[in-house]
């Protein structure tokens, strides 16, 4: 390396970072002695004072060039040790026997690089530069994605004491990427960036500094995650790649002649496509992460991972849980599609029906729940496997192998495993998985794996099948209620039509009687049809409105009129409003007076009072009847489907209290045995100035 730039700033450069790095080594043999790592980044640190020395020898002229080759690699190759023992590559790990291979990987890239500087000082060629040249441009990106990896998988709280060491060493590799890409570029060295580069380490050494004072949580171990490791191993794949593709591109432009230029260009163009069809391509991801958790890591799964994923799939808002299901046992084990069944157990039919496909054809195939096949997925809870040929995998004379296959699963395109989801120690469903893109060798860790997973999907699908029968049985309730209040009121109208046919004979020439049962008769007709549009599906609920309850009444009472006895309207105040549905409201008051009549002989009496104040309308509905105790009025009264009638329903009372209550008023009974009963409805009154206010 000769010097085109002056020599006295190329030293001034390097002994700074001499100096720098000199004093850093001093603290941690002294003072940070006591801290993590404290011997890797003194020894880091001391072999930065070589290679400065080394550098500043050259400078002033010094022409051992293999000298020079060793000294830089062995200061790349501190600092990546460095970062190996961060990330904790350099120490064995309990339960294995062996350190990890990424470290034997490291030294041995370094060795082949180191073998290929020497073989280029010896026998130098363009190859060879370019062989050399591309080396060092990797073993920066090398150490990048080792700083990478140190920062992503330390927690929140614990990259605050880590962040500047990052950022000092990554700066350093940073700078030899850019360095040797220009010298891979124009083919030779950039003095300049050369004898800069001492300054820059320099400049470093406070960052590292600032980490050492803070790397009380350095030594918590680092576990590297999967998907850190298979993003990283995809970037040095392409990194790589793209070097060696680059290197033949030139090749290419130099023994082509005219035809250079253009060769080189088309081949480039052909790499790139090539290197972009194989990222996109799902089996090269598929069996790139299947290779690395076989070869990287101790069990095939990162459990934290596949779960949150696992479960995060399952539990997304919206229809589609079955599709959902498939997709989230699928990518357990890179499949690309599959099938579910569930079980429909009825009085007569007890068998498996499809219920959700995804990336596959619809199935049709209904298999029984007593067939060998089912009974065997139930018993053992196995996960079964099928072979190219729809074949089950375990020969035919073990008892415990599975039973023949159904005809329909043997003959299914690409169908690889029957996973059983279980449910309380009974088969729910099973899920038919297509075959992975990539070869997938299914050990124990993957069988488990899916069992448990097909376990947590039966839960899902069992709580939403739960929630649809609960749906609809709500619906029906509802139905039901509505149906049961319908069939009180019919029976009250049906009670006074019968009491009108009754007397009809003997007041046959009484006009005043011939009106009340025309206007009974009519009001009847209109009760009914309201009836029928609130049994249809399109029917709307009455809305509130203002009225007076004195009005209300005496419609209510006209139409007891032909009951006897017959009540006796008394209005201490007119025109007290109220806001409520009239029909409800008018139902509710008169089966409230209905009962009266019913419980009073014809020599009793039944009075309605309709007092009011300010705030209130109250309304007393009082007979001289049997009466009731106060044992009946608590535990009988408002007791839906109890009644003491022979022909009740036991809803008419509990339906007025509820109605009062939704109204925000109050249903209060007062009774005597043999005495009589009081009903008080209190309503609240309703005042137009005081609601145009609060609007």
């Amino acid at each position: 390396m000769e010097a085109l730039m002056p020599v006295s700033t190329a030293i001034f450069s390097y002994a700074s970072a001499a100096l720098a790095f000199a004093l850093l080594c001093l603290l941690l043999l002294t003072a940070w002695r006591r801290r993590s790592y404290a011997g890797a980044i003194a020894a880091a640190s001391a072999v930065m004072v070589l290679w400065s020395a080394s550098m500043i020898w050259l400078a002033r002229g010094g022409h051992s060039l293999l000298l020079a080759e060793c000294v830089e690699l062995l200061r790349q190759g501190a600092w990546t040790a460095v970062l190996l023992a961060l990330l904790g590559h350099l120490r064995r790990r309990p339960n294995e026997r062996r350190r990890s291979r990424i470290a034997l990987w490291v030294v041995l890239a370094y060795a082949a690089l180191l073998a290929a500087a020497v073989a280029n000082l010896l026998l130098p060629s363009v190859l060879m530069f370019y062989v050399t040249t591309i080396g060092r441009v990797a073993l920066p990106v090398l150490g990048m994605l080792l700083v990478e990896q140190l920062y992503r998988n330390k927690a929140a709280e614990e990259r605050w004491a880590i962040k500047f060491a990052c950022l000092g060493i990554g700066a350093i590799f940073v700078y030899d990427f850019y360095m040797y890409s220009d010298m891979l570029l124009f083919r030779e060295l950039n003095v300049e960036l050369w004898g800069a580069r001492g300054i820059v380490n320099a400049l470093t050494m406070p960052l590292i500094a600032v980490s050492l004072a803070r790397n009380a949580s350095w030594s918590h171990q680092i576990a590297v995650s999967r998907r850190i490791l298979f993003h990283s191993a995809t970037l040095v794949g392409a990194a790589v790649y793209l070097l060696a593709m680059s290197s033949a591109a030139y090749y290419l432009r130099f023994v082509g002649g005219e035809w250079g230029s253009l060769m080189q260009l088309a081949f480039l163009f052909g790499a790139t496509v090539l290197l972009v069809t194989v990222l996109f391509s799902g089996s090269f991801r598929a069996w790139l992460r299947v290779f690395i958790s076989k070869h990287f890591f101790r069990y095939s799964y990162d459990y934290r991972d596949e779960w949150l994923s696992f479960t995060r799939t399952l539990s997304q808002q919206g229809p589609g849980l079955g599709v959902r299901s498939i997709q989230a046992l699928a990518a357990l084990v890179e499949s690309p599609g599959g099938a579910l069944w569930i079980r429909r157990d009825t009085q007569d039919i007890d068998r498996f029906e499809p219920f959700a496909h995804w990336e596959v054809p619809p199935a049709t195939a209904i298999e029984p729940a007593g067939t060998p096949f089912c009974v065997f997925m139930e018993q053992k809870q196995w996960v079964v496997e099928v072979n190219v040929r729809g074949e089950r995998r375990a020969p035919a004379d073990d008892p415990a192998a599975p039973p023949p296959l159904p005809a329909w699963l043997a003959v299914m395109p690409r169908a690889w495993l029957a996973v059983p989801l279980m449910l309380h120690g009974r088969l729910f469903g099973f899920v038919v998985l297509q075959r992975p893109r990539s070869n997938m060798n299914l050990n124990w860790e993957v069988l488990d794996l899916l069992k448990i997973a097909g376990t947590q999907a039966a839960s899902y699908l069992a709580q939403q099948e739960a929630d649809s029968a609960l749906m609809l049985a709500r619906q029906f309730d509802s139905f039901n209620r509505l149906s049961t209040f319908v069939v009180h009121d019919l029976k009250n109208l049906v009670a006074q039509l019968s009491l009108l046919t009754a007397n009809a004979e003997k007041h046959r020439d009484n006009p005043e009687f011939q009106r009340d049962m025309q206007d009974t008769v009519s009001y009847s007709v209109q009760k009914m049809k309201l009836m029928l549009q609130k049994l249809s599906r399109g029917a709307t609920q009455g809305r509130a409105r203002p009225l007076a309850v004195d009005q209300l009444l005496k419609q209510a009472i006209a139409l007891k009129a032909a009951f006897e006895p017959r009540p006796v309207l008394e209005v201490q105040q007119p025109d007290l409003p109220v806001l409520a549905d009239p029909e409800r409201l008018e139902r509710v008051l008169g089966h409230l007076i209905q009962n009266a009549i019913e419980a009073t002989p014809k020599e009793g009496r039944v009075t309605v009072r309709v007092a009011g104040d300010a705030d209130q309308v109250t309304i007393d509905i009082a007979d001289t009847g049997q009466g009731m105790s106060e044992e009946f009025i608590r535990e009988r009264l408002f007791k839906p489907f109890d009644s003491t009638k022979s022909a009740g329903m036991g809803v008419g009372a509990f339906e007025s209290r509820e109605y009062i209550q939704e109204l925000g008023g109050r249903l209060a009974v007062r009774s005597t045995p043999l005495q009589g009963t009081t009903f008080t409805v209190r309503l609240p009154r309703y005042r137009v100035h005081a609601v145009e206010q609060a609007a």
